[in-house]
């Protein structure tokens, strides 16, 4: 089980969170924060989060939860809990179409070189000096925001909206 927070200096929780859900998902991960915001509350579950606690909870209650989430149940509070039914039992909206401007700097650096051909992971990290896993968790950051399956898409989608730095 991992305790994570929502605000680190390399990678933020939420996308932490997510790349521990693929890359481990036997691993629980529960987010543990002062944030008592919807927005992180629902990004930490679609991201996998097995539970979301606030800092401010009692010391019975916040173990109680952590051998909830050890039990592969969920661990929220209440009140958290009925925020979340609320949210997700909302009609389904159209989604908005895929924008490249949600892509940070580097999963733009990413995908101009997917582009200009270079695909393999060993030789995006070499041209970008990260690790093969870091450049993994971009292309996988990239589809998630594009709403697209595989690579090929990718630059499909780049070459069409004429993608550019």
């Amino acid at each position: 089980m991992v305790l994570m927070d929502l605000s680190m200096p390399e990678v933020d929780g939420i996308a932490a969170t997510k790349q521990i859900a693929a890359e481990m998902p036997s691993v629980k991960v529960v987010i543990l924060t002062a944030s008592e915001s919807d927005t992180t509350l629902f990004e930490a579950v679609k991201a996998g989060a097995q539970g979301y606690l606030v800092k401010n909870l009692e010391a019975d209650d916040f173990f109680a939860l952590l051998d909830r989430a050890a039990n592969g149940e969920p661990a929220f509070t209440p009140a958290l809990a009925r925020r979340l039914l609320v949210e997700f039992s909302k009609p389904a909206q159209k989604p908005a179409a895929p924008e490249a401007d949600a892509l940070t700097d580097r999963e733009r650096e990413v995908l101009e070189l997917m582009v200009e051909g270079v695909v393999s992971n060993r030789k995006l990290a070499k041209r970008l000096d990260l690790s093969e896993n870091t450049v993994k968790f971009h292309v996988r950051n990239i589809l998630d925001k594009l709403r697209l399956h595989n690579r090929a898409e990718a630059v499909g989608y780049a070459l069409r909206k004429k993608f550019e730095a």
